[in-house]
């Protein structure tokens, strides 16, 4: 029984990272690769360990996974974040079907601050 669980576990990691690899190829733009490496990927590693951890029953391997996938949670989007935050700053195009942009005009590049909506940049008053 337990073999089941190991074979569902790491077929779907598998097919999770598979679909991350062709989303980086066929997404658009770079902010759309982003999102989907990070997403899938991140899925399809943490059910590979997860695989990894039952296939081995050791509690010292399980804890590794446990805190490598924590690791993973942790830091993937953290990253991606960042990458995407430095694309557009530094002026990665959209892709040309974007609906909208959710910075256009809350960016000043002369200064490198985002802007709120609903707090507009006014005078410091002292």
């Amino acid at each position: 029984m337990n073999e089941i669980f190991i074979y569902i576990l790491s077929t779907t990691g598998a097919l999770f990272i598979l679909l991350a690899a062709i989303g980086v190829v066929k997404m658009p733009d770079l902010y759309l690769r982003i999102s989907v490496t990070t997403k899938a990927a991140t899925l399809g590693i943490g059910l590979i360990l997860g695989a990894a951890a039952l296939y081995f029953g050791d509690t010292a391997i399980t804890s590794r996974v446990m805190a490598i996938i924590l690791f993973m949670l942790l830091t993937a989007p953290v990253g991606a974040h960042m990458i995407g935050r430095a694309s557009y700053f530094t002026g990665v195009k959209l892709w040309l079907d974007s609906k909208y942009d959710d910075l256009e005009g809350k960016y000043d590049a002369r200064t490198h601050k985002l802007s709120s909506e609903d707090k507009p940049n006014q005078p410091k008053t002292k």
